[in-house]
């Protein structure tokens, strides 16, 4: 895979903080942003706009997107859930992106967003809808994509089917997330194959957790069979508040180090990855699951 060039999306600031108890000032979430601008993002899940009572990490979301830098070359993403999220964020005047969230099972649909895995769907088709008509994008995600924590094992099948449906909204590309971090590379491989072939040029976008240490090669595998863009959370925070033991994302200084280093271009600086995650180390209080940030640079750097 030598000279080829994924897109990283970095989604610490969403993905990352939801499931942490402890509040996180919304000051120190917008340093975060700016950090992730500086070492190279161009796309960035900020917030989601959400019920604060369900998620009160982020409850502060319309305060957080406006601190955010004017910046013409970076993608800002908000992730929502129904007609009222997707009416808050375009409110902002912020939000580029909307980014819709359907689920594969009706138990992780009832309890993450109100809604059975048809209804999920439908609702962000319709974001999709209302991102394109206010003149901004629309992605849609398909959670439990690789397995549910209350049902178990998901067919391919079903993902391919709701793949097909989601790519006539014409959303900006398909997300596939292992939302508990049960998928394995031979399955990501399959899964993602499959799933490009059904969706033809709508470009995927994969979205893994460590929780069981197959994030990485859960990564490589995806690349492999032509994923175009990664999610990965600064420092490997992360988690997801209705889904039992879904532990931290993908780190992005891990991923970083592991697709530079197969010869795949990610445009983000490493270094900078690795000082914001020890810096965000110091707001959080603990060391932060990441590996990569808590090794010594390689190649050493010049004496």
């Amino acid at each position: 895979m030598a000279d080829r060039s994924v897109e990283m999306v970095e989604v610490g600031p969403r993905d990352g903080l939801q499931n942490e108890s402890a509040v996180v000032a919304t000051a120190d979430k917008a340093e975060l942003v700016r950090r992730a601008i500086a070492w190279g993002a161009r796309r960035i899940e900020v917030t989601s706009f959400v019920n604060p009572k369900k998620v009160p990490q982020l409850a502060d979301a319309e305060q957080l997107t406006a601190l955010l830098p004017e910046r013409d070359d970076v993608t800002y993403i908000g992730l929502v859930l129904n007609r009222r999220g997707a009416e808050r964020a375009l409110a902002t005047g912020r939000i580029d992106e909307l980014g819709a969230v359907c689920v594969t099972s009706d138990s992780f649909g009832i309890r993450n967003q109100g809604q059975d895995s048809d209804e999920s769907l439908a609702a962000a088709m319709e974001i999709v809808a209302l991102a394109r008509s206010a003149g901004r994008t629309g992605q849609i995600t398909i959670a439990t994509a690789f397995g549910c924590p209350f049902e178990g094992e998901v067919a391919i099948a079903r993902v391919v089917e709701m793949a097909k449906r989601a790519a006539e909204a014409d959303p900006r590309e398909i997300g596939l997330a292992d939302t508990i971090g049960v998928g394995v590379p031979s399955q990501v491989g399959e899964m993602v194959g499959r799933v490009r072939e059904a969706v033809g040029t709508l470009p995927i976008r994969v979205h893994f957790h460590n929780t069981r240490g197959s994030g990485l090669a859960n990564v490589w595998a995806a690349v492999a069979e032509g994923a175009a863009t990664v999610d990965a959370s600064l420092g490997g925070l992360g988690g997801c508040p209705f889904a039992p033991g879904a532990a931290g994302n993908v780190a992005t200084e891990d991923a970083v180090y592991m697709l530079e280093r197969g010869g795949i271009a990610t445009g983000l600086a490493l270094p900078g990855v690795v000082a914001a995650a020890q810096w965000f180390t110091g707001v959080m209080g603990r060391p932060l699951p990441a590996m990569v940030s808590k090794a010594p640079p390689f190649p050493a750097p010049d004496r």
